[in-house]
């Protein structure tokens, strides 16, 4: 059994939610700080498909594939039936999926993908090592409106 290595990125003491940006930061940062023990870590990336850009670059974008509700995370290694892990990362308090991020995790999960939305970067770090060793997803094959959230 391997070990896992603990660490825990410090909060900011002024922020009483942390934003969607800083969650994944600090689970990049586990991640890498992990690549080691789970050498699969070193394959997970961001898709920089989010947030506010100015319409020219928005534009520039969109024209090279850009695709609004993609997940924010891939995860491109094979476990068990799954093809790879794609993440939709979410605040521990508020976030909601929007229509166009569940089309896509359906989508997803439909060809052979698991899909997760992670509240918080530490049930993301839990998904991912619960993938990394074939522990099976606890959502159905084709996730519901109100399904796919681990808190």
């Amino acid at each position: 059994m391997t070990a896992i290595v603990r660490t825990r990125p410090k909060l900011p003491s002024l922020t009483p939610v942390p934003d969607e940006h800083h969650e994944q930061s600090w689970l990049m940062q586990w991640c890498r700080s992990q690549e080691r023990v789970h050498p699969a870590l070193a394959m997970l990336y961001a898709i920089p498909n989010g947030g506010k850009r100015h319409p020219v670059v928005a534009n520039k974008l969109r024209a090279e594939g850009v695709r609004s509700g993609v997940p924010d995370l891939c995860l491109p290694v094979a476990r068990g039936t799954w093809h790879g892990l794609y993440i939709e990362m979410k605040r521990r308090k508020g976030g909601t999926v929007s229509e166009d991020q569940h089309g896509w995790l359906v989508a997803l999960r439909k060809e052979g993908y698991r899909t997760e939305v992670c509240k918080g970067w530490e049930v993301a770090r839990d998904v991912l090592m619960d993938y990394l060793r074939g522990t099976p997803s606890h959502l159905p094959e084709n996730p519901g409106r109100a399904t796919g959230y681990r808190t």
